[in-house]
């Protein structure tokens, strides 16, 4: 019987990493472990490298557009790599009919996204299919910056060790919820708006400070616990994530409660996990709280070297329960 792609594929859960891990990554050749940016080493310097799609629905929702997400996206990506972000692409894929002004108002938010953030877009594309042929539009980036060689470990997780601490820059689980808002017309009664943002200047900050970093990712579709199981899957460790250090607005916890959602799942576009040595920590969570993305920044538990790359959630209760990779889909088209 011959597979065919499903929604679950795209939802960065189980299948999503199967499928890039059995299909894209085998045939390409690509070096593991997979990482946000290739890292290409030059003459006195690394390259970061990166590139993303975005799709979302709908096209606008409280606290951004698929432009913001496209180019905080690619910012991001680069940023958790060590890199400080320099040139952006950027390709449309528009469909015959959507309106120019949505269209406008969408570049517009890439510009000045992008200049908040100090990079510059300097190449793309634009093709324009039949209606019916894509759903209004959808946005391909690219983007390339350069990194010092001393923080090139940190994507590949490779000076992770036990007792190193987990931390968390803020609050989990606002875009999902504010894109599910927005989509289904629900009319929260305590507004919630995506945490969508640029955060390579608080992560500059935080490498600038000579920190020992052992690892950084991006919280992105499958949330946090996605990004948990691709670090154990990357190192071998466990972890011990303490349930009720990890920050959630409480509108958030209160819509999860009621929607069955668990926020550790949730897709975030401007949160980040930091893995870093025990004794700079304090520093650490000093500088995060210093920006506004981070203000809520915390550790949230510790790595372990027990359990088979088992993640534990120790409850508030102090039951313990393990947090698995879901191979289906809680919420389509995020990001």
């Amino acid at each position: 019987m011959n597979k065919v792609i499903t929604l679950n594929h795209g939802s960065g859960g189980r299948q999503s990493h199967d499928l890039i891990d059995g299909l894209f990554a085998e045939r390409f050749g690509m070096d593991k472990p997979l990482t946000d940016s290739a890292l290409m080493p030059g003459e006195g310097f690394i390259l970061a490298f990166t590139t993303d799609s975005y799709v979302v629905e709908p096209l606008f929702f409280p606290g951004g557009n698929i432009g913001k997400l496209a180019v905080c996206g690619t910012v991001n990506d680069l940023a958790v790599s060590g890199a400080v972000p320099s040139y952006l692409s950027a390709s449309f894929i528009i469909e015959e009919g959507f309106g120019f002004q949505e269209l406008e108002l969408i570049v517009d938010t890439m510009a000045d996204e992008a200049k908040r953030a100090g990079v510059r877009i300097v190449t793309g594309d634009t093709k324009v299919v039949g209606r019916g042929k894509c759903d209004k539009l959808f946005i391909a980036t690219s983007g390339t910056g350069f990194l010092k060689s001393s923080f090139a470990h940190i994507s590949a997780a490779g000076r992770v060790r036990t007792g190193d601490n987990i931390i968390v820059s803020g609050p989990i689980g606002n875009h999902a919820i504010a894109v599910l808002g927005a989509r289904n017309n629900l009319g929260f009664s305590s507004p919630v708006e995506s945490d969508c943002t640029c955060l390579n200047h608080m992560i500059k900050d935080v490498l600038d400070s000579g920190a020992d970093i052992h690892f950084m990712r991006d919280l992105t579709r499958g949330g946090l616990a996605s990004v948990l199981h691709e670090l154990s899957g990357m190192t071998g460790y466990g972890m011990d994530i303490i349930e009720k250090s990890v920050p959630v607005d409480e509108p958030v916890k209160g819509l999860c409660e009621v929607l069955g959602f668990d926020p550790l799942y949730l897709a975030n576009e401007g949160k980040i996990v930091i893995i870093a040595d025990e004794n700079d920590s304090p520093k650490i969570i000093n500088i995060l709280q210093s920006h506004l993305s981070g203000k809520n920044a915390s550790v949230i538990g510790k790595i372990n070297g027990k359990g088979n790359g088992r993640i534990i959630i120790v409850t508030s209760g102090r039951g313990r329960r393990i947090l698995d990779l879901p191979s289906g889909i809680q919420l389509p088209r995020i990001c």
